[in-house]
C-alpha cells in the first residue's frame, strides 16, 4: 500500500523518528482531529459499594484518567483496606500521575507484596539514594533474579549510590565488569562514562563517553541516551579547554542526528567558549538517569504503562530533566490525552536547549486537538524564529498534510531543501520523502520522483521510501521490475509491517501474478486486521483466481473496515457484479487492474500506526 507519511518529533520515535538517521516516519491525519474528550467528573462519593468504587476506578484507569482513578481506588480501599490488588493499583496510579511521594508512602506499606516488588524496591532505593542513605539503598537495591533488564537496572542504580558514597572506583569497576548480552553496552557505557565524571575521573570518562558514541548500536536501540553520551563528552572536552574537540564530538551527533536542536545549542555555546554543565551532576541524577536510559530504550507501542512508571519516576529524581518531560509528553499523545501532552511540553524551562523541541511537538499536538490553524501559526513562528531549523519544516509540513494541503506542503519541503544547501546529510531524508510525497499527491510524479531517489541516496535501505517509490513505479506501470524489486526489499526489511506486505502483493496483482498475490494479500491480512485497503485488495485476488465467493466476503469486509483508503462506492459494484473480464490487449501492469485504485489518503496520525 502507498502510505502517507508525517512525522512525530519525540515520542521514542523520539530520537528514533524524526531525530535519528533511520528515523521512522509516521502517518498523518487525512483530516484535523476532532478535540479529545475531557475525562468523566465526577465525585468518588457517589461511589456507595466497594464493587462500585473498584468497577468505576478500573473504568478510570483504563482510560488513563488517573486523578478519578486515585480517587477511586482510595474510596475502595475505605470498604477494604487489606485488599492488595486496589492498594497495588493505586501505588502504580500516583506514580503514573506524577505524585512520587504518595506513591512512595504506597511502596513502603507493599514493600512486602511480591506482586509489585519489581516497583518497590526500586522507588524505595532511589528514594534512600536522594537522601544520601546510599548503603541502606544498595540493600534495598540488590537483586539476585534471572532477568536481565532488571539485573542491569539495578545494578548500574546501586553502582550510582557508590558514587554517591565517595566509591566511584568501586562503582566503575562493578559495572565494567558486568556480564551479560552485548546490548548492556549500549546503556554501560554511558553511564561508566558520566559515574566517572561525577567522581572527577577525567581520563575514564573520556573513554567510556569516546566508546558510546561509536556504539551503531546504540543509536538504533536506545537513541536518547546516545544523544545523551554525546552531549556529555562535548561537555567534558568543552570543560577541559579543548573546544574544538568538543565541537567533534557534536559532529558525530549532527552526522547520526540532523538538526538536533539541543546539539545546535550546545554547539553555540561551546563555540562562545562558555562550558556548560553536564546534566548528571550528582547520585540521584543518575540514578534517574538509568530509569530515563531504559524507559526511553523501552518505548514501543503497548508498553506506555511501563514506560511512563519508569519516567515519571526518573522524572522525581532529576526534575531539571528536559528530555524526560518530553518523552513523557509522547507517551501522554499515544494515549490520546493531547492536552496533559501539552501541559508536559509548556513544562520544559524556557532556557532549556530541549525547549524547541518541546514547542515543535506542542504545535504537532495542537493540530491533533482540532486546533489547526492556531498549530500553523505557532510552527510558522518557529520557522521564522530559526530558518535553519529544519525540523521546524517538518512539523509544519505534518499539519500541512493534516490538513490535505499538499500545495503548501510542497512549498514548505521546498524552502526546507532549499536551507539544506547542496549537500545534505544523510538524516535529510526525510526532507526529501516528504517532498515526494507533497508531490506525489499533487499528481507530479516528475518531480516526486526524484525527490523519493535522493532519499534512497541518503538512506539506501529505508523500507518505507523503499515501498512507497516501488508501489508508485508499479502502480504507474513505470520500471515494473524496479519497483518490485524495491518493495521486495523493504518486506525483507520489515516483514511484519501489513502495510508494505500488502504493497507486494498489490504490486503482484498490477502485475497479473494472482497467485503470488493471493499469498501475499492473505498474510498481509493476518498482519494488519480490520484495514479496507487491505480487504479489498485481498478481495479482488480472490476473484482473479476464482475465489468468488471469498472475494465478495472481503468486500464486505472492506464496507466495514476501517480507513479511507477505497472509493467504497466502487466496492459496493464489485459485491453486486465483480470485477470485468480481462482485457488481453492490456500492458502487462493492467491485467491486474479492472478499475483504476485512487491513491491511498492518509490515515490518522499515531506515533506507531503506519497507513
Amino acid at each position: 500500500m502507498r502510505q502517507k507519511y508525517s512525522l512525530r518529533l519525540l515520542s521514542s520515535a523520539a530520537l528514533a523518528a524524526v531525530l535519528m538517521l533511520a528515523g521512522a516516519a509516521q502517518a498523518a491525519t487525512p483530516e484535523a482531529k476532532p478535540a479529545a474528550a475531557e475525562s468523566v467528573k465526577f465525585d468518588a462519593s457517589d461511589a456507595q459499594s466497594f464493587s462500585g468504587a473498584f468497577l468505576a476506578a478500573r473504568t478510570a484507569d483504563v482510560d488513563h484518567d488517573y486523578a478519578n482513578a486515585i480517587a477511586l481506588y482510595r474510596k475502595a480501599l475505605s470498604f477494604d483496606a487489606a485488599n492488595l490488588e486496589i492498594r497495588e493499583r493505586l501505588m502504580i496510579s500516583l506514580f503514573l500521575s506524577g505524585d512520587f511521594e504518595g506513591g512512595l508512602s504506597e511502596a513502603e506499606r507493599l514493600k512486602d507484596d511480591a506482586g509489585v516488588e519489581r516497583i518497590t524496591r526500586i522507588v524505595r532505593g532511589l528514594d534512600a539514594i536522594r537522601d544520601k542513605r546510599f548503603d541502606a539503598a544498595k540493600k534495598t537495591l540488590a537483586y539476585t533474579g534471572p532477568n536481565d533488564l532488571d539485573r542491569l537496572t539495578h545494578q548500574m542504580m546501586m553502582a550510582w549510590a557508590d558514587v554517591g558514597a565517595g566509591r566511584g572506583r568501586q562503582a566503575i569497576s562493578t559495572i565494567a565488569g558486568l556480564k551479560g548480552p552485548d546490548w548492556f553496552k549500549v546503556f554501560t557505557d554511558y553511564h561508566l562514562g558520566a559515574m566517572a565524571l561525577v567522581s572527577g575521573d577525567t581520563a575514564s570518562a573520556r573513554k567510556y563517553l569516546t566508546t558510546a558514541i561509536t556504539n551503531q548500536e546504540a543509536v538504533a536501540t536506545a537513541p536518547d541516551t546516545f544523544m545523551r553520551a554525546i552531549m556529555a563528552l562535548a561537555r567534558l572536552e568543552a570543560a577541559a579547554g579543548n573546544k574544538q574537540k568538543a565541537l567533534d564530538a557534536i559532529s558525530v551527533g549532527d552526522q547520526m542526528i540532523s538538526n538536533y536542536a539541543p546539539l545546535k545549542a550546545l554547539r553555540q555555546s561551546i563555540e562562545k567558549g562558555e562550558k556548560p554543565e553536564q546534566q548528571i551532576t550528582n547520585a540521584a541524577e543518575g540514578a534517574a538517569g538509568v530509569l530515563f536510559s531504559i524507559g526511553g530504550a523501552l518505548n514501543r507501542q503497548g508498553a506506555e504503562d511501563m514506560v511512563g512508571l519508569y519516567l515519571q519516576i526518573s522524572h522525581a529524581m532529576d526534575p531539571k530533566s528536559a528530555d524526560t518531560l518530553i518523552l513523557l509528553g509522547g507517551i501522554a499523545e499515544k494515549m490520546e490525552q493531547p492536552q496533559r501532552a501539552i501541559e508536559l511540553y509548556a513544562k520544559v524551562p524556557a532556557d532549556s536547549p530541549m525547549r524547541r523541541i518541546s514547542e515543535l511537538q506542542l504545535g504537532i499536538t495542537l493540530s491533533d486537538t482540532g486546533k489547526v490553524d492556531e498549530a500553523k501559526s505557532h510552527l510558522k513562528a518557529l520557522i521564522d524564529s530559526d530558518p535553519a531549523d529544519i525540523r521546524s519544516y517538518i512539523a509544519y509540513g505534518s499539519v500541512l498534510s493534516e490538513a490535505k494541503d499538499y500545495k503548501a506542503m510542497a512549498a514548505n519541503y521546498d524552502k526546507a531543501v532549499e536551507m539544506i544547501g547542496s549537500v545534505p546529510k544523510p538524516g535529510d531524508w526525510t526532507v526529501f520523502f516528504q517532498r515526494g510525497i507533497s508531490y506525489e499527491r499533487l499528481k507530479q510524479f516528475d518531480k516526486a520522483e526524484p525527490n523519493f531517489r535522493r532519499a534512497l541516496e541518503l538512506n539506501p535501505e529505508q523500507p518505507q521510501v523503499l515501498n512507497y517509490l516501488g508501489y508508485s513505479l508499479v502502480d504507474l506501470n513505470l520500471n515494473l521490475a524496479e519497483g518490485l524489486d524495491m518493495i521486495r526489499k523493504a518486506v525483507d526489511a520489515r516483514p511484519d509491517d501489513g502495510y508494505i506486505v500488502d504493497s507486494l502483493g498489490w504490486a503482484y496483482f498490477r502485475l497479473g501474478k494472482f497467485d503470488e498475490a493471493v499469498t501475499e494479500l492473505e498474510r498481509a491480512v493476518q498482519l494488519r486486521a480490520g484495514d479496507a485497503t487491505i480487504n479489498d485488495h485481498l478481495g479482488d485476488a480472490y476473484w482473479r483466481v476464482g475465489r468468488k465467493l471469498e472475494a465478495v466476503y472481503q468486500w464486505n469486509r472492506t464496507l466495514i473496515s476501517e480507513g479511507e483508503d477505497v472509493n467504497k462506492e466502487m466496492v459496493k459494484e464489485k459485491i453486486a457484479n465483480g470485477l470485468p473480464p480481462l482485457d488481453p490487449n492490456a500492458t502487462t501492469a493492467d491485467r491486474g487492474q479492472a478499475a483504476p485504485v485512487p491513491p491511498a489518503p492518509p490515515a490518522p496520525a499515531n506515533p506507531d500506526k503506519k497507513s
